[in-house]
This record gives structure tokens, C-alpha cells and sequence, in this order.
């Protein structure tokens, strides 16, 4: 596969970094955006984003602004979650569909990155978008306590001192990924608070906007995730309700593992177990909307 480094200008101010995969001596059949769950860099979904391009589809991932290679959270600290969702989805799934006009444009959005979708951001004239270990990000639902407590003490403690003090957030020495932008974790928190998650918060218009999501979802759930669990999920897709929604949940037997995970989808083990459902899922909608009996 050709790879390529790449900046995407976000109107809003400053740029994405990220890599381009393409397949080598022929043309993609179509083009996938992947959109990071939070505090996740996309060298996390480096085997994924090979294993599609070898199959055929042009391959985006990339950074949030703040995380990752595309500047550090002290640079970016006044970004909220918000603005990830709003500004950096749609400008990275714009940027494909400018390099491949023409071809079916699919999403794989994982965590926050699914939710991004959900809501709307970056799905105009996408022919389907998967959202893997998407939920409501409401702390009281984690049902592990020990995890449930981890969670609370960046998003109620650690993290709203260091954001005042610092800047950002440590979550990478509380083992839950990437240092986050200070703003990002004190919306991220209150959030997680609400009953309805960001559904509470009236400045987001989020039920309405999910019900306006149209295009074919595929919600990949992991049985031993300790955050998107069934019920939760169950909850948070139940928003779009105009849109088909296709259930798939996994367990670690499926993956020939003893643990997933919230993060163990797209580790390289499931290449050969996991990943072929979804491809499937996106070869069929590049297939549908080219034919043209499906549009977003």
C-alpha cells in the first residue's frame, strides 16, 4: 500500500495530522474515515487501517487536535470534547471526500468517535458508518467498581485539578490513554454526570440530532467492555431512531482471547476473527450506493 502523512486544516483554527493508506496499483473501491475514540492516537488503528486498504478502500486516520501528533493537550487546552466531535470529524471526512470524489465515502468510529456519528458529525453523503464500543458515557453506568472509581477520579478529581493547574489531564499515568486537554475533561466530566449523558446537556440538541441520522449503522459491542456494555449501548443507539441499525456483540471467544475490551477490537489479533464482519459490512455498503439502491 502507498502511505502518506497528511494536515488537515480545521476551519475553526489549527490542523489534524493525519496518514492516508491506499492500495498499491489500483484504483480504491471506496474511502473510510476512522475517527478515534478519546485520549486514543491512531497508531492504535494502524493494523486496522492496513488490513482495509489490502482490501481495496482508501484508509484515513488521524489525530484530534490536541492529542496525539497533532499537538500537544497544554497547546490545546481550551478544546472541549465538542469541538472534536464538531469541528475535527467533519473536517477530516470532508478532506476524504475531497481526495476521492466519486467514490462510495464510509466512517468507522470508535468510542467518542461513534458517538461523533451518531450525532451527525461527518455523515453527509456517507454511504454507512460502523461505531465500535460507542455508548452513553455515564460514570454511574460503569458496573465494575473498581473501574467505575478509576474513571471518577480523572473526570471528578485528578482531572479538573490538573486542568485548572496544567492545562490538561494526566490520563495516561491513570492507565486511560493519551493526556487530554484540560477543557475537553472538565465538558467530558460533566457529562458523565448526567443521567442523559451529553442528551442532557440543551446547548448539544442531541436527541434531535441523532434522530435526524439517517444512513445504515453497524454498533460493534464487546461483551467484556466495562464501559459500552450491552444495556448501555442499548441506550445510546436507541436515539436514531430514524436510522437502520444493525447489532453486532462479540465475546472473547470470538477473538480466540480470554479479554477485548474496550480497546481490544482493533488490537492485530482480531484480524483474522473480527475484522471480516466489518469489512464485509463496508464492502456491501460501498456496493449498495454505488449500484445506487442506497443513499445516506
Amino acid at each position: 500500500m502507498t502511505v502518506e502523512q497528511i494536515e488537515i486544516p480545521v476551519p475553526a483554527g489549527g490542523a489534524v495530522s493525519g496518514i492516508l493508506r491506499t492500495p498499491s496499483g489500483r484504483a480504491p473501491a471506496a474511502a473510510v474515515v476512522v475517527h478515534s475514540a478519546t485520549a486514543v492516537a491512531q497508531r492504535l488503528y494502524t493494523g486496522f487501517a492496513e488490513y482495509l486498504s489490502e482490501h481495496g478502500f482508501a484508509v484515513l486516520t488521524y489525530d484530534y487536535r490536541g492529542i496525539g501528533a497533532s499537538g500537544g493537550p497544554r497547546q490545546h487546552r481550551h478544546l472541549r470534547m465538542r469541538d472534536w466531535m464538531e469541528q475535527d470529524v467533519p473536517a477530516a471526512t470532508e478532506w476524504l471526500a475531497g481526495r476521492f470524489p466519486g467514490l462510495p465515502l464510509l466512517a468507522v468510529g470508535h468510542s467518542l468517535g461513534g458517538q461523533a456519528l451518531v450525532l451527525g458529525n461527518g455523515t453527509d453523503g456517507l454511504a454507512g458508518f460502523a461505531a465500535v464500543a460507542s455508548h452513553g458515557g455515564r460514570t454511574r453506568a460503569v458496573e465494575v467498581r473498581r473501574e467505575r472509581i478509576r474513571v471518577q477520579l480523572l473526570l471528578r478529581l485528578v482531572g479538573p485539578a490538573c486542568a485548572k493547574l496544567l492545562g490538561f489531564a494526566p490520563a495516561r499515568r491513570l492507565g486511560l490513554g493519551e493526556d487530554v486537554p484540560g477543557t475537553a475533561v472538565l465538558e467530558w466530566g460533566g457529562w458523565s454526570r448526567k443521567p442523559g449523558y451529553f442528551f442532557d446537556d440543551p446547548s448539544m440538541n442531541a436527541a434531535k440530532r441523532a434522530a435526524a441520522v439517517t444512513t445504515d449503522v453497524f454498533a460493534v459491542g464487546i461483551s467484556d467492555d466495562l464501559w459500552a456494555t450491552s444495556a448501555q449501548m442499548d441506550w445510546f443507539f436507541g436515539y436514531l431512531t430514524q436510522a437502520r441499525v444493525e447489532r453486532r456483540i462479540y465475546v472473547p471467544d470470538d477473538g480466540g482471547v480470554p479479554m477485548i475490551g474496550h480497546m481490544g477490537f482493533f488490537r492485530r489479533g482480531m484480524k483474522d476473527k473480527l475484522w471480516p464482519d466489518i469489512l464485509a459490512w463496508l464492502e456491501d455498503r460501498a456496493a449498495l450506493q454505488e449500484s445506487g439502491e442506497h443513499s445516506a
